[in-house]
């Protein structure tokens, strides 16, 4: 009777330790779930891991005994082996999921590398020394934003990305700022930019850049544009206007206004780069002194100088300024003979350039085109001379030339006009003190209008530029691409042909594979 006993408290000492595991196992599956769910390690989480934990360790140490017996008995080592080799499989299958999430390796195949951030994005992201949080408030989630986020991640650990309900999460959305929708919030430490969400469609990626490369500067450099002498105006959506410029300029966070040197006396102090663009008046001998005084202490400019082809036009005099840095205006227009320009639509009035200088502006251009409407030479006045360091940013074919004047027709003519290559820009870059001085000049300013700064590289040309003075290397490369339409038009007999192939053709040739297939094994 005493021996019924023991065995009996035997075991429910077993059943005991048997439900303590259980229930803690079960315990830390349900706090698991609840933490990968939640994305965050909460209250409840919490109390269901400890106490999973702590009844898993008492049902152990209780059936302790029991677990060791087990063991002792043969099928019980055989049941072991296989239980081992099947946690061994497991583990090794962990393992190299884990290494394909860290290591993630996918390959784009489409013409425009339309799911692999452009060169300037992996360049930004790839640089990031703090981590930045990117969190969308909304409640359901958006597939192909999570898509692109993933491929900021694949370039640096340093991306976190978030989907956040802010009814369920409100103290998280209150502390973000968010005010709506939708909403993503890109967060850096102590700076939030809000990304309105868009209503023509998904997220892009330079939206997101952008807002990476403003949480993460430490400070905003100002663009400043001279007025008062015809200069193309930042507010003008007009096609010949520099509104798509200045958006541009913004997205890459830099400020930009207008400047008149006259009113200010000079260059602001708070310009980091000073851009003419396109002057059809010219300049007082005072306003080219100060221009040249900002440049000697230090500054940094973009010259868009464009030729005189209208008597009511005038040259911008800056003649002095481009003397002492060793650049020569040519005083002429640049014409495009070789007749690619035609087939993009464009007159030989529009030089193609494909010909770039060994600069950080037109580095990432390479087997890319820019357009230049009417532009005139830019070239290095002495050769001899060294400093300032003078490079040639822009080469047209050997079948462009110069012409005086634009005519209805033209032609080369040896005693007046230069034959091709053309340098329609330049880039100088000299020491001023303790300082470096840049200087970009360009023959044409409406390259970087609103009706050409999409065309081809022409917009990445002009920002390259900006980002060169300013010494934001960071910046200077290849923006996002767009997707090309590749709509196939069929005519009529190519569809009927396409769907009797469908209907007919494919299962025709399973069946013929079946057939002989079969006669083989007969």
């Amino acid at each position: 009777m005493g021996r019924e006993a023991v065995i009996s408290n035997k075991r429910n000492h077993y059943q005991l330790a048997e439900t303590l595991v259980c229930v803690g196992v079960a315990c830390l599956i349900a706090g698991y779930l609840r933490y990968s769910i939640q994305d965050e390690l909460m209250l409840a989480s919490k109390i269901l891991l400890i106490a999973g934990g702590v009844l898993l360790i008492a049902g152990i140490v209780l059936g302790f005994r029991g677990i060791i017996n087990f063991f002792s008995k043969r099928s019980s080592q055989l049941g072991t082996n296989t239980a081992i080799l099947t946690l061994s499989v497991v583990a090794i299958l962990v393992v190299a999921n884990y290494l394909g999430s860290q290591y993630h390796k996918s390959f784009d195949l489409t013409a425009e590398k339309l799911y692999t951030l452009a060169p300037q994005s992996q360049k930004i992201v790839r640089n990031l020394k703090e981590d930045v949080n990117v969190v969308r408030f909304a409640k359901r989630p958006d597939q192909q934003l999570d898509d692109l986020l993933s491929e900021y991640r694949n370039v640096s650990h340093h991306i976190k990305f978030q989907e956040v309900d802010p009814d369920q999460k409100p103290e998280l959305a209150h502390e973000y700022g968010a005010t709506q929708m939708g909403e993503l919030d890109v967060n850096a430490g102590a700076r939030t930019q809000h990304i309105t969400p868009p209503a023509d469609g998904g997220f892009t990626e330079q939206s997101i850049t952008s807002a990476i490369l403003k949480v993460i500067s430490g400070s905003v450099k100002t663009v400043c544009f001279v007025s008062g002498h015809g200069e193309k105006s930042l507010a003008d959506a007009g096609p010949h206007g520099y509104s798509e410029a200045n958006a541009g300029m913004k997205r890459e966070n830099y400020e930009t206004k207008t400047i008149n040197l006259v009113q200010s006396n000079g260059v602001p102090a708070d310009c980091n780069v000073v851009v003419v663009d396109g002057p059809t008046q010219s300049y007082f001998p005072q306003e080219t002194a100060m221009l040249s005084k900002y440049l000697s202490d230090g500054g940094k400019a973009l010259l868009e100088l464009d030729p005189v082809t209208d008597e009511h036009q005038q040259p911008a005099k800056l003649d002095s300024l481009l003397s002492s840095w060793n650049i020569k205006l040519g005083d002429n227009i640049a014409i495009d003979a070789s007749g690619m320009g035609r087939l993009f639509g464009a007159g030989p009035e529009i030089p193609l350039v494909v010909d770039y200088g060994d600069s950080p502006i037109t580095k990432g251009l390479q087997r890319t085109m820019t357009f230049f409407p009417l532009a005139q030479t830019v070239t290095q006045a002495d050769q001899s001379k060294l400093d300032p360091q003078i490079t040639q940013l822009l080469k047209t074919s050997t079948s462009s030339f110069t012409t005086p004047k634009l005519a209805r027709e033209v032609s080369y003519d040896p005693k007046t006009d230069m034959k091709g290559p053309l340098s329609l820009g330049v880039s100088a870059e000299k020491t001023a003190g303790d300082k470096t001085a840049r200087l970009v000049v360009i023959g044409d300013s409406d390259f970087a209008s609103n009706e050409a700064i999409g065309q081809s590289s022409n917009g990445d040309l002009f920002l390259n530029a900006i980002d060169w003075l300013a010494s934001d290397q960071n910046l200077i490369s290849i923006r996002p691409k767009v997707a090309k339409s590749r709509n196939e038009n069929l005519t009529d007999s190519q569809a009927v042909a396409l769907r009797w192939a469908d209907i007919f053709a494919l299962p025709g040739i399973v069946f013929v594979v079946g057939i002989a297939i079969w006669w083989k094994r007969r």
